[in-house]
């Protein structure tokens, strides 16, 4: 059952939803309005310039919160797996970088998916020649991804010598180099100072590397740098500025926004929370506990415990979830909602949170407007076949 409570109501000013009574729980509930609000923002923010923005499809996962960014401007992105890649061609963007090192079947997608789609300039990325293979007769341009010390993929940054050799064995291939991707996902100091002076030290080894490559020969058309956390470092840095490639950001998480990513970003940019998960609170037996539906298959665990926040609540902490339950922690004299009372979740990561979900709901002014898939949830099935057509 749903359970009036108007207290609560009041507390969720912005989030609450006028009727729930046919909501089946666990839900994803994303805000169009919240969203539109945050690309606005991000877009204010490069100058009112949407082409500065490669934002990170990670994040949104479905083709409608796609379609908003397109229909603003924005039109190159970047993707981490072979259906988020197909689903951004869908939608209409006319530049996907698909941001994963890939080989073997897995290139072979992607250059089957660039083939289906001519008009979309499809990228991927490399770190090393023998990469190069995979791409030598396809209509696939490259990246060189530098690693700025997260030690994740790419080549070192300081590694000058082999960068430049790499770039230049592409364009041996007869393959486009489109330029460098550099995300310094790494850079989660809590203090804003120590963060941009790092991320401005990383940027300032970028521009060595363009110069190294130009000096060589190599001209660089883009680089890419930037994710959530050092988005604020990267619009005070000014070396990007009047050089002869395109820069652009690509942080894709303050589309939605979470948690973490507002602990990173300055009050004053003001994002806002756009998707939430809906959980009913399924036990309630003790006054200093209860339980709801929404286990760690439902609110991604990955940014540790406490993994979400209760809107509208003051004294619930939530505990350690199991697969479908999420206990929570009453503190001595908070008030506690009612067994079968929905909790609007607030994640600390929405990445991995809205690829649990298959489909969400989609608010406007309170109201349950429509119900979306999770277009790009998961991975394409495991059995590639080529199109003998293509």
């Amino acid at each position: 059952m749903t359970i009036d409570h108007p207290v609560l109501d009041h507390r969720l000013a912005g989030y609450s939803i006028a009727d729930l009574s046919a909501v089946l729980t666990p839900a994803l509930a994303v805000y169009a309005g919240n969203v539109a609000h945050n690309i606005e923002t991000t877009i204010a923010l490069l100058g009112n310039n949407p082409a500065r923005w490669r934002p990170h499809l990670k994040t949104t996962k479905l083709a409608y919160v796609m379609r908003m960014l397109a229909a603003r401007g924005v039109q190159a992105v970047k993707c981490a797996t072979t259906l988020e890649l197909s689903t951004a061609c869908e939608v209409g963007f006319n530049d996907v970088l698909l941001a994963y090192p890939v080989s073997g079947s897995n290139a072979a997608r992607v250059a089957e998916i660039a083939l289906a789609f001519p008009r979309v300039a499809i990228s991927a990325l490399v770190d090393s020649p023998r990469q190069l293979d995979a791409w030598a007769r396809s209509q696939v341009s490259l990246f060189l991804d530098v690693d700025p010390g997260m030690k994740r993929t790419g080549i070192p940054h300081r590694d000058l010598q082999q960068i430049v050799q790499l770039a230049q064995r592409i364009i041996e291939y007869g393959i486009r180099f489109r330029g460098l991707h550099y995300y310094d996902g790494h850079l989660t100091d809590a203090g804003i100072e120590a963060r941009t002076k790092k991320a401005h030290a990383g940027y300032d080894h970028v521009l060595n590397i363009v110069r190294a490559l130009e000096a060589a020969g190599v001209p660089v058309e883009e680089v890419i740098t930037t994710g959530t956390p050092t988005f604020p470092c990267a619009l005070s840095y000014t070396g990007f500025v009047g050089e002869s490639f395109t820069h652009r950001v690509s942080p894709g998480t303050l589309v939605f926004s979470d948690l973490n990513s507002q602990a990173f970003l300055p009050e004053s940019f003001g994002y806002r929370l756009a998707a939430l998960v809906l959980s009913r609170v399924v036990s309630a037996g003790a006054p200093e506990r209860f339980s709801c539906d929404a286990g760690h298959k439902s609110v991604s665990v990955d940014p540790g415990i406490p993994n979400c926040t209760v809107l509208g609540w003051e004294g619930l902490t939530p505990s350690r979830p199991s697969e479908e339950h999420l206990p929570i922690s009453v503190a001595p004299g908070a008030e506690a909602p009612e067994l079968g009372e929905i909790l609007y979740l607030a994640p600390k990561h929405v990445c991995p949170t809205v690829n649990n979900f298959s489909h969400a709901l989609i608010l406007q002014d309170g109201n349950i407007v429509g119900v979306e898939a999770v277009s790009a949830r998961g991975h394409e099935g495991p059995i590639w076949h080529a199109n003998k057509e293509l």
